[in-house]
């Protein structure tokens, strides 16, 4: 695996593989790597010739209380885990790199930012501008074939793919199942900031989202009835809840009834890390749990 840090180096170094017809996918992360960004390297590995991971700590999609400095790093450690699943090209730059003087650029998808994790009651549509911002970058400078984002974070992979087609980003978007420890918590790099009570406390988001689900497989179809299933878990294990909503998958629009598929997203705060988690509803299911089997990736259900 080779490790570079500037955007010239990186293209001169993948113009050698398109001249020779090889596929490029690409894996944008910010770091602290878990076996839900190895499940995506793991996909991009298998469905294309040559896999470039980025590992960027993104900055303009922190909010002025979130935890951009805290957030956990370990650029040996990724490199490592990275190089083990077959990465060939780690794209890690510095800041100024990405951002150079006088950078005053923005993108920025309406509506389907502004609910959700964008409702300016939360972190507000301006998480999204930034998300937005660093991905048309990395697309730009990469110039993937695919690009590889996960299910937990089903908002940003609506608004990354939205992007991909308004802006006419000659890339197609795969979205992977939800990755989860053995107690069904979604893998998350912001895990690492829970103690161990915490870490109990928080398989209340995956368990509300069990239940909701099995209310809806036993024939619930109320939107309303169904996020208070969800709720009634996390009340009960003592969380702060930010919200749970039901919500159309293709455009994040408000549901009554859930007679299209739905997305059930909820976010919380356990202790002082913030969570989120989410589970696709459709008609169809055939079972409780079909999306949520530990450390496997899933058919229906993460950046």
């Amino acid at each position: 695996m080779r490790t570079i840090r500037t955007i010239p180096e990186l293209r001169e170094h993948l113009a050698e593989h398109r001249r020779a017809g090889r596929s490029v996918g690409l894996v944008p992360t910010m770091g602290f790597f878990h076996q839900g960004h190895l499940a995506l390297m793991a996909a991009a590995r298998e469905n294309t010739d040559v896999v470039v991971v980025s590992l960027f700590v993104n900055p303009t999609q922190f909010g002025p209380a979130e935890d951009l400095d805290a957030y956990p790093r370990d650029e040996a450690r990724d490199a490592s885990l990275a190089e083990g699943v077959g990465v060939d090209v780690l794209f890690a730059p510095d800041r100024a790199e990405v951002y150079p003087a006088g950078f005053a650029t923005s993108v920025t998808v309406a509506g389907i930012t502004e609910v959700l994790c964008g409702d300016p009651r939360r972190r507000g549509a301006a998480h999204f501008s930034g998300v937005t911002q660093v991905v048309a970058k990395l697309f730009n400078i990469v110039g993937p074939d695919v690009a590889f984002f996960g299910q937990k974070d089903a908002q940003q992979a609506l608004v990354v793919r939205r992007m991909a087609a308004d802006l006419n980003f000659p890339v197609r978007i795969e979205v992977l199942p939800t990755i989860r420890e053995a107690d069904g918590l979604a893998m998350s790099s912001r895990n690492s900031y829970l103690s161990a009570d915490e870490r109990q406390q928080a398989t209340a988001l995956s368990r509300g989202l069990d239940a909701a689900e099995a209310a809806f497989v036993g024939g619930e179809r109320s939107a309303e009835a169904l996020v208070r299933v969800a709720s009634e878990v996390l009340d009960n294990a003592d969380i702060d809840i930010e919200y749970v909503e039901l919500r159309a998958v293709e455009d994040l629009s408000e549901l009554r009834t859930v007679d299209v598929p739905g997305l059930l997203a909820m976010a919380a705060r356990v202790g002082r890390t913030r969570l989120i988690d989410n589970r696709i509803l459709e008609t169809h299911l055939p079972e409780v749990g079909r999306a949520d089997t530990a450390g496997t990736q899933q058919n229906g259900t993460r950046p």
